[in-house]
């Protein structure tokens, strides 16, 4: 069962993208919430179309669909369709494709306790593991304006730090 992005996350996420574009892991009652200008479903085979622009991304869990979703979100993103993107997972900071999504990111935010994920159907759906949410763009103040309330960011660096002076 699909478990969907609570509203308090997607009013953040809108406001550091602005809008969104597009969810690419999504269905009808899902984006009721996310209010993206596109969605795939199931259906769509959205591993297979296109992602550009604003992306928000509540990738399945399973494995090992989380890497292939996270993948295509890096690629996306390194060719430039993707403009910018935030992602929410789980946690498990020892998997390889949330070290790739880390390497790639410019900022995270590692969330305090668990999110209550919901569904029409279900009261509630809160994860034995806690999330993590993946920012890939420019506004990295933006960022962490809305999501160190609800948890640690760190900004991403890339290359070789300075040596400390002595």
């Amino acid at each position: 069962m699909d478990w969907y992005t609570p509203p308090v996350i997607i009013e953040a996420v809108t406001k550091v993208l602005g809008a969104i574009d597009l969810d690419p892991a999504s269905c009808r009652e899902a984006n009721e919430t996310v209010c993206a200008e596109n969605y795939y479903t199931v259906e769509d085979d959205r591993l297979t179309q296109s992602w550009a622009g604003r992306v928000w991304l509540n990738p399945p869990y399973a494995r090992p669909v989380m890497q292939k979703f996270t993948r295509k979100l890096i690629t996306e993103f390194r060719c430039g369709s993707v403009k910018a993107a935030m992602a929410i997972t789980s946690n498990a900071t020892d998997v390889g494709w949330f070290q790739d999504l880390a390497a790639e990111a410019s900022a995270i935010c590692v969330r305090r306790g668990r999110l209550d994920f919901w569904h029409p159907e279900k009261e509630s759906g809160n994860p034995v593991q806690g999330q993590a949410v993946f920012y890939l763009g420019h506004d990295v103040s933006a960022f962490a304006r809305e999501f160190s309330p609800t948890g640690f960011v760190a900004e991403m660096h890339r290359g070789i730090l300075p040596k400390p002076r002595r």
